[in-house]
């Protein structure tokens, strides 16, 4: 059986127990010749840390003994560069340092991180150092120049490998409290902590001992910050050939499906079948604005191929809690103004967001700052974030797409909507119910009757500018979301139209009395049928019906899904319990719904 190793990210220990690893060691080369100083951006959990693990082993001059059992089997061990085990290694873990409280006690803590690893550097490379070295508890920089010293009565030169280097700005981020920005503030600013380690850093380049630095985060919000102390890292985030420098190919997960399937003794068509379970929840990174491989996020992977070992069945719950906080970077960008305009526009894959190129260069003082973002600037940070990726080109105009990568992602995006539009605890409380009874029943009246009392009310004057069928299906989509149950998607393709809305009870599901279901959603405003909200409110399902307009959408409603229906059912055959809607909203009063 195969070891996953979920939660692990020490190469050193993969390779010596024998884990399950992805050989991306090819790569080393092309990141020697990318630059000295390298900042390389990813989502969170896309397999950083370990890359940098991967790196301290190959460059560490006290494992140059170990060289052939951690890497002989692998790509770079075939075709070593003449660099490896040449480094003295010096890792900074920025996620470790506790961002809260008063600027001089986050000051205080950097440098007992920093001291701490300077520590670490001493007691493993005693026995290639010939030099009294001195830490300086309150300042760790003034230890950096005595390490500097002992490393120069030496032939080696120091690797310096920095993880989250942006974990002050995301804390901040996710708070977006006053009091977060002032800390955040007080240490990039001026002579802040935070830009002081950089500028040393920077001056360790000049002939004092760094030689190389390698520099993993999120975003580059920080490196924006401190630029005027830090200008010189090289970006490779999106090239192409570093797509896949992190994260799970797709040839590489049907691989271990087809080794799971020897000790769970399933089939061929049950292997594929996880495989599209695992391509429809977690499949869809694309890093390069150039064609490029689509990649899967590797905490999904692990999760979900480790519980598929275990137990022969997938996980009941597909979205890893340890991604779920994400969340707070979605309610991030919705609370800007326009933001939520922004996050319902993500959802619509027939009109896809779309940017000339991403904002690169943005502080924190702007992000934090009550004006306007434009979609731009808001579209950049989503897709930093790991919440949008490319998605290709937008045909006639040369931008670039932007969408949501897969179906856990796009949970996230439909739960931040549910609190905008349920805030409350109790009308959430029977939004359940009225959905849990649809699921089963199919009862489309009772679900418009829910959403003309309870959700509509939500919206205001305001909404009816941007009034039209994105809206409507928004609500719709994020009312009947389960990734427990269903495979939802918008937008799918059937034939030559797109479906609004399908819902198809997972293969794992279908044991249960769950129903498919396929929407087709139309907008009608109140000026086109001459009625004030209050007369249309008094108006009966039947009278509604009656208007041309209205009629004129439910027919167009039910051509579109007796077409769509025939496809799915053609597709799927007998085992759909499928139920197709047409759903009319007129104005944001009333819903209007049809049955094919």
């Amino acid at each position: 059986m195969l070891k996953f190793p979920y939660g692990v990210c020490d190469f050193y220990k993969i390779i010596t127990n024998n884990f399950f690893y992805i050989d991306r060691t090819n790569h080393i080369p092309l990141i020697e010749n990318a630059g000295e100083q390298i900042l390389f951006l990813r989502p969170r959990r896309f397999g950083k840390s370990l890359l940098l693990s991967t790196l301290e082993n190959y460059y560490d001059v006290a494992k140059a003994d170990e060289f052939d059992k951690l890497f002989g089997q692998l790509n770079i061990g075939q075709n070593p560069t003449t660099k490896h085990n040449q480094y003295f290694i010096l890792n900074w873990d920025f996620s470790a340092i506790d961002p809260s409280g008063e600027p001089d006690e986050i000051r205080q803590r950097m440098h007992n991180h920093i001291n701490g690893s300077l520590e670490q550097f001493i007691s493993h490379y005693k026995d290639f150092l010939d030099y009294d070295i001195r830490l300086h508890p309150t300042d760790a920089l003034r230890s950096l120049q005595s390490i500097f010293a002992a490393v120069k009565g030496t032939p080696y030169k120091i690797y310096l490998l920095i993880d989250e280097y942006d974990n002050f700005a995301n804390e901040v981020m996710t708070a977006g409290q006053s009091a977060s920005r002032e800390r955040y503030e007080a240490l990039i600013m001026g002579e802040g902590a935070l830009k002081a380690i950089f500028k040393a850093v920077k001056s360790g380049t000049k002939g004092l001992g760094i030689d190389r630095i390698f520099i993993t985060g999120v975003s580059p919000v920080v490196m924006s910050d401190i630029s005027s102390g830090f200008n010189i890292a090289e970006n490779i985030y999106l090239q192409q050939k570093f797509n896949d420098l992190c994260g799970f190919r797709e040839s590489e997960i049907l691989a271990a499906l087809q080794d799971i399937a020897k000790s769970c003794d399933l089939s061929e068509s049950q292997v594929e079948e996880a495989l599209m379970m695992m391509r429809t929840f977690y499949n869809g990174y694309r890093f390069s604005s150039e064609k490029a491989e689509l990649i899967y996020n590797s905490t999904n992977v692990l999760y979900f191929l480790k519980y598929f070992q275990e137990y022969c069945r997938y996980p009941r719950q597909l979205l890893d809690e340890n991604l779920a906080m994400d969340r707070g970077k979605i309610a991030y960008v919705s609370q800007l103004p326009h933001g939520e305009r922004v996050i319902s526009q993500v959802l619509n894959e027939e009109e896809p967001l779309t940017v000339a190129e991403l904002a690169s260069r943005f502080g924190i003082r702007e992000m934090l700052s009550v004006g306007n973002k434009d979609s731009i600037f808001m579209a950049s940070l989503l897709y930093y974030f790991g919440v949008l990726t490319f998605g290709g080109e937008y045909s006639g105009r040369g931008e670039l797409i932007l969408r949501i990568p897969n179906l856990v992602v796009r949970k996230l995006y439909v739960e931040r909507i549910q609190e905008l539009l349920l805030p409350e605890f109790g009308v959430k409380d029977e939004a359940m119910r009225v959905v849990g009874r649809f699921y089963q029943s199919g009862n489309l009246q009772s679900l418009c009757e829910f959403v003309e009392g309870s959700v509509f009310g939500v919206f205001d004057n305001r909404d009816y500018r941007w009034a039209n069928e994105l809206t409507v299906k928004s609500v719709f989509l994020s009312l009947l979301f389960s990734d427990t149950f269903y495979l939802m998607d918008s937008e799918v393709s059937l034939g030559r139209g797109y479906g609004d809305l399908v819902m198809l009870v997972r293969p794992d599901m279908r044991r249960f009395d769950l129903l498919d279901f396929l929407f087709e959603f139309k907008y009608v405003s109140l000026k086109e049928v001459g009625l004030t909200a209050s007369e249309v409110r008094k108006m009966s399902i039947s009278e509604l019906r009656d208007l041309d307009v209205v009629k004129d959408k439910l027919a167009e409603s039910k051509s579109q899904l007796s077409q769509y229906r025939q496809i799915l059912l053609s597709n799927y055959g007998k085992k759909l319990r499928l139920h197709s809607y047409g759903v009319v909203a007129v104005g944001y009063e009333r819903l209007v719904g049809c049955e094919v």
